[in-house]
Formats: C-alpha cells, structure tokens, sequence
C-alpha cells in the first residue's frame, strides 16, 4: 500500500478490534492459553503460551484475511481477490475467500514447501507458482490484479487486516487479565499493531515487546529513522517473520504503541522450536516460536506474568528436522567431532567402544582412508553424536582424548 504522508494513514481503532471480533465469531477459533511451567522456572515469571498455532489453518492469518475479504463491496467479491505467500498468509486467504464464496487466485513461490502448496489448493485457491523469491512473486500477484481487477489482499499492510489481527489480543486479555507483557514475533507487524491497538487502548499499563530474527530485522533501523526503511536480502529460517520492509500502516501503530522490539539469533529461534516441541508438546513454526526464543535469550528481563504469541505451526517436516538438529547443537546435545585413528581392522569398533563407555549415542559415521593429509597408517573419522548437554560434550572429548585420539575439530 502507498500513503502519501503519515497524516493519510487509516487509523486502527479498539471499536475495529472489536468489530472483527463479531465477524470472526463461529469462524476463527479462540486458541487455548496454556501455562508453561518449564518456561516459567527458565525465565523467573509465569508464563503463558497463546497458541495461535492451533488455529484454523494453522495460524493467526485466518483473523485478518477473513475481515478483510468481508469487507469487500459485492462488485470487488465478483472479480474475486488475489494474493501472494510462502505458506501462511497463502492459507489464510484461501480458507476466509471459499467461507465467503469468493475465487481466490494465490501466486505461490516454486520452491514453496509441497505441503503449504496442498493445504492452500485443499482450502480452495488456486495456486499458481511463480518466481523463486516472494518478492517475484508478490509482483506477479500485483500484475495480475491490475490486469484482471481482483483485489489484492495484503499479508499486513491494510487496516482490516490488523482489526482482525487484533483480536488476539482481546482474547489475551480475556484469558490471561493478570498479563503483564505480551511477546510477539514481528515481521511486517500486522499482529503485534493489532494486538498493542486492543491492548493499550484497555490496558495501557500492559507491555508489548516485539521480535525479530537478526537477520531480517527491519524495524529497529526503521524505528531509529522514524520512517520504514528496507534491510537488504533478509536471511532467516524463519520465514513467516522474513520481511525486509515494515508496512505504512503498522509501522505507525508500533511506533506508538509497542514498547520495545528486540531480536534474536537463529540459534535462540531453533532452541525455541525444540523447546515448545519437547516440554509444551506443540508444534511451532520459528517465527511462532520467536517471542519463545526472546524470553530465552533474556531471562530476568521481561516483568511477568508474560503471554507469548505462538503465532503459527505450519512447518516443512524437512525444515524442521534440520531446525531440531540445529537446535539440539545450539543447546550442547548434538557434537560433530572429527578426529585420526589408525587404519587396522578393529580400530572403529574401538572407538565406538569408547563413546559407547562414555553414554554417547551414535547418529552417524563418517571413514575417510584416502586423503593427501593421511599418512599411510592412518585414517580420519567423522562422527555425528547426540550428547546429553554442554557438560556431557566435554566429558566426550575428554574420554577420547584420555582413549589417545586426536581430536581434529
């Protein structure tokens, strides 16, 4: 969307919130709040999650595509809507558009995950793959309503979008009155504008922290410029929060109403995901468990009780193998140790012996005998291990050191 000057801006009101809220009854779920025990002893406060990874379609976007679509005037629902997403928003709208009997047309990436592709078409849309970045795709999406008249639903840049956004926080307050901070993963901050609209306008005294992932990280500069500005080539696993520009509309809603807006790594972000996979037994996209992954990064800091926004679950299986593998190795429970042993028959059962003395478990093995920087007795290994923790690596390393190996890295 384009505004000539932030005096054009549409406003987001409460009586906004509060009007999607009464569309969105019978349609969107209100998601459980579940109190995490686990994460309350780690951070040093009560902390509830907001499971928005259990709505309809598998995320918050639901909320926001339906409002707006209803919104429509009937001659805009007869040229139907279009829209372009990697995974949620893609969704979202194709769900709200065949609840309203609207056609959706959604333009889709071609190295979108195979199942984000299957969901949306189940939903109702038709999927067209264009491009291999959204940003090719967005602009597909763009030429086609302008050569076809269907309206073009924005992911986060439209006032009815973050009205129905909002809701969440209405539900946070109704579930949770005792909150005192809400965290909130921010990409182009349709859901954290809506959510501070809702609650600083009944509950000023409440905090609402932002977050982003390093890495693609547009608000704090655009904050500090007091204006959106564009991070080039945003890099992230988290893709539902990779958005290399805030939208007009939030950005003013966060300026003013969000008190902070902190970032964190990609370490903290797969740390997250395990976490909410191992102790709260959920399934949660990295950017769902980004406000997961703040409170990780900085205990002590948040006043509590705190709501964390699980803004989304719809993660690629593959994806997620490698996010969990990635987040095992953030938290000291997977090593990679490469180290020399001489080549005779029986020299890698020995050194398996000594790891298997030594409790770690065995993922996988790699035996190198033919490389320039081998002598002719020797023979390089490789192994993959899963540890149980940072003091364990060590006790690993030591074993093989005390065994007579020597550890390469």
């Amino acid at each position: 969307m384009n505004y000539s000057t932030a005096d054009s801006l549409p406003a987001v009101t409460l009586d906004d919130v509060r009007g999607a809220q009464k569309m969105l009854s019978g349609v969107a779920r209100v998601t459980a709040m579940e109190g995490s025990r686990h994460l309350s002893q780690l951070v040093g406060t009560p902390v509830h999650l907001k499971c928005e990874n259990l709505q309809r379609t598998g995320s918050f976007k639901l909320r926001g595509a339906y409002v707006r679509i209803a919104g429509l005037l009937p001659e805009e629902r007869a040229a139907g809507v279009v829209a372009a997403s990697a995974g949620n928003h893609a969704q979202g709208v194709a769900l709200a558009s065949s609840l309203l009997g609207v056609h959706s047309t959604v333009f889709m990436p071609k190295g979108a995950p195979l199942p984000k592709i299957s969901a949306t078409r189940e939903y109702g849309a038709e999927v067209r793959l264009h491009g291999q970045v959204v940003d090719e795709t967005l602009a597909a999406a763009q030429e086609y309503a302008a050569e076809t008249g269907a309206v073009f639903i924005h992911p986060f840049d439209h006032p009815d979008i973050i009205a129905g956004q909002g809701t969440v926080g209405l539900e946070i307050l109704e579930q949770c009155p005792e909150v005192r901070t809400i965290v909130v993963g921010v990409g182009g901050g349709g859901l954290v504008a809506g959510i501070a609209t809702a609650v600083k306008a009944l509950r000023p005294d409440v905090r609402v922290v932002g977050v982003q992932a390093e890495g693609a990280a547009a608000y704090p500069p655009s904050l500090a410029a007091g204006r959106p500005v564009s991070v080039g080539n945003p890099a992230t696993m988290a893709d539902g929060i990779k958005v290399g520009r805030p939208g007009e509309v939030p950005f003013r809603i966060v300026e003013d109403l969000v008190d902070e807006v902190r970032t964190v790594s990609e370490d903290a972000l797969s740390a997250a995901v395990l976490l909410c996979l191992e102790r709260a037994k959920l399934v949660v996209e990295p950017a769902g468990a980004s406000p997961v992954a703040a409170l990780l990064s900085g205990p002590g800091t948040f006043e509590g009780p705190v709501v964390a926004v699980l803004s989304g679950g719809n993660v690629d299986p593959v994806l997620l193998q490698r996010i969990l593998r990635h987040g095992m190795a953030a938290q000291g429970r997977y090593l990679a140790v490469r180290l020399r042993v001489t080549d005779r028959p029986g020299a890698l059962a020995t050194l398996l012996g000594v790891l298997s003395v030594a409790d770690a478990n065995v993922l996988d093995v790699s035996h190198v005998r033919t490389d320039p920087r081998l002598g002719l007795t020797e023979a390089e290994v490789e192994l993959h291990l899963e540890t149980m923790g940072p003091e364990h690596c060590a006790e690993v390393g030591q074993a093989l050191r005390e065994a007579g190996y020597t550890i390469i890295d």
